[in-house]
């Protein structure tokens, strides 16, 4: 009885790796890319008040902060941007 109870855990955990990876090759398939990190607790800070106030999910956040940055950058405004973070101590 005891073996069966372990089979079953763990067929029910491979079933869940299983969706899991489905779901990452799904996302892939659709061009998406899974980023990972750590917030600082100023990155934390405004990352709630984001949530909070737009409701975004946090693929949402990360891909609008990138393409933010990213406008900056292209629009040589990087250095200013980066002054107002610094300035404001976020």
């Amino acid at each position: 009885m005891n073996n069966e109870n372990k089979d079953k855990e763990a067929k029910r955990a491979f079933t869940n790796a299983e969706k899991q990876k489905r779901y990452r090759e799904r996302q892939k398939l659709k061009g998406k890319q899974e980023l990972r990190g750590y917030l600082s607790p100023e990155a934390k800070k405004c990352y709630q008040l984001i949530a909070e106030q737009t409701e975004w999910s946090d693929s949402i956040i990360l891909s609008n902060a990138l393409r933010l940055t990213y406008a900056a950058y292209k629009n040589g405004q990087i250095n200013l941007l980066n002054n107002w973070l610094t300035k404001n101590k976020l």
